[in-house]
């Protein structure tokens, strides 16, 4: 739940501090029960119920900050998952978990309460330049799932467009015409869209 963190110049209301739990959690709506975002203009939403990172990246992030202590959930996720990737799914596929049916929407585009939550003022930087972006997830069945539930895929979208992709296409690292034009037609929530589109023709009027 939201909770203010006193800074150098003032209070910021933040739900970033996330803990595990045990059982079954109900999704509802635009949230996980229990589960609140203390900023909705840039947080939650249908494009942005439930964040997902996958667990793999904690070795890396292990290796990068040595002297920090990272619990599951650190990162601000609602689910901490194994065997799942950016580079794995695919903006507009559909899985289950337990009894509620995600749909990925875009990756996370991080903000500065990520640095609060890590003590860093280079963390936003450093996440985005990791390219382990996590996971955005609409609702589109509405359902109970809990820690150890399996994640099936039950819909894969048809452009094929990854997570990681849309990540790639953001920051220019890929000039993939056909990448390019699937991702726009891709169900890539936000943003994303416009900003592929601009940086693109940026590039294209070098």
């Amino acid at each position: 739940m939201p909770r203010e963190v006193q800074l150098r110049n003032g209070t910021v209301r933040t739900a970033i501090f996330k803990s595990p739990v045990q059982g079954k959690v109900a999704l509802c709506g635009y949230n996980l029960e229990g589960d609140r975002q203390a900023d909705l203009t840039v947080h939650g939403g249908p494009n942005k119920a439930v964040y997902l990172y996958p667990s793999e990246h904690y070795g890396f992030w292990a290796k990068e900050l040595p002297d920090m202590d990272l619990p599951f959930g650190v990162f601000g996720e609602n689910l901490t998952t194994q065997g799942l990737s950016e580079e794995s799914v695919c903006i507009g596929d559909r899985l289950r978990i337990g009894s509620a049916i995600l749909r990925i929407a875009q990756p996370r585009m991080p903000c500065f309460k990520l640095g609060i939550r890590f003590g860093r003022e280079d963390m936003v930087r450093r996440f985005w330049r990791s390219g382990r972006a996590g996971i955005y997830f609409a609702v589109a069945q509405e359902g109970e799932l809990e820690a150890g539930d399996a994640i099936e895929l039950v819909a894969p979208d048809p452009e094929q467009v990854s997570v990681a992709d849309v990540v790639r296409l953001y920051k220019g690292e890929t000039t993939d015409e056909d990448l390019f034009e699937r991702a726009l037609k891709a169900p890539l929530s936000g943003s994303w869209k416009e900003e592929i589109r601009a940086r693109w023709a940026e590039r294209d009027g070098q």
